[in-house]
This record gives C-alpha cells, structure tokens and sequence, in this order.
C-alpha cells in the first residue's frame, strides 16, 4: 500500500475580514480600508452635544447640528456618574481623548472622564470613579434597550459614520 502525498491547501482569509479581527498588518489594515478614514476637516464635528433624557446625541460644526443619533445608556441612566459600576454616563463638559479601532465593540471613541472634580468627588466618599466611558458601536439597529455600563452606543453603521466625523480633542457637553 502506498500512499500518495496530499498537498495541503492554504486557507486564504479575505483581507478585510482580517483587518476586522485586528489579525491583519497595520499596512495590510490600511489597504483594506479600515479603519474608516477621517473626513475633510471642513465635514468634521467640532463639538458633539448628548441628550441622555432624550436618548439623542448631535454632532455640530460651527453650531450647527451636521449629524444626529439615536442613542442608548447604561442601565441606570439617570443622574451624574459617582461611581464604577452604578452604570450610569457622566454630566457634563469633557473631550474625545481617544480613538479605538481595536475596540470589543466595534469602534470606539474615549470621553474624558473622569476629570479632577470627578476624582475629587470619588476620593471624598472613598469610591473609585470608573473610567473607560466611550462612545461606541454594537447596539443591534432598532434596539432601545439601554445595556451599556455607562457608555454612549449607537449602531455599528452609525459608529462608522460618527468616527470618520470625530477627531481627537472634540469637545462633548453631556446633558441629563
């Protein structure tokens, strides 16, 4: 009996679905087109104001809104972050300090808080303040459940939009 070598087939995954994975270059990334370039900054949010009550979240340019979206809140949505985990988006004026295309939840951009008065207040009752508070995609489209731990969430597709619309440095106003 003889047995006949086999030659092993290659699996090729597609490009872009790699990038997806964050398993591809950076380079390789790139090509694929992820993750979505920024927009001319003439296009670009120069202030993004959110409306926790009316679950709306308004991208501006010279005070004017270009763009706005539906949004959902953590579990407890009512009132000023004090605390990790009373899931709960702070209130108030911070900035966009960071842009993750690597993010759990699709992409994601990072709020400020907390700021010194947030870890103030935190230290003064002896809590630890939380962090991490993004805005983010993964919310299923049509879905008005709030499920996030503090964050601000809006669909994959409308997170793409809002990351090529939002640089670094943007100011955000959230409102109660």
């Amino acid at each position: 009996m003889s047995f006949r070598a086999v030659p092993r087939r290659r699996w090729r995954w597609p490009l872009a679905l790699l990038a997806a994975f964050g398993m591809a270059s950076p380079q390789a990334r790139e090509r694929a087109g992820w993750p979505p370039p920024l927009l001319p900054a003439a296009q670009q949010a120069d202030a993004i104001l959110v409306y926790k009550a009316q679950r709306r979240m308004d991208l501006l340019r010279e005070g004017r809104v270009i763009a706005a979206y539906r949004i959902v809140l953590g579990g407890a949505p009512v009132g000023h972050k004090r605390q990790q985990g009373d899931q709960r988006t702070p209130e108030g004026d911070y900035r966009i300090t960071y842009r993750n295309d690597r993010s759990r939840f699709h992409l994601s951009l990072r709020i400020s808080y907390p700021d010194e008065a947030d870890r103030r207040q935190a230290a003064a009752r002896g809590v630890d303040p939380g962090g991490d508070i993004m805005i983010h995609g993964a919310t299923p489209p049509g879905s008005r459940a709030d499920w996030t731990e503090g964050c601000i969430a809006v669909t994959d597709e409308e997170m793409e939009a809002i990351w090529r619309r939002v640089p670094v440095g943007t100011p955000i106003r959230i409102a109660p």
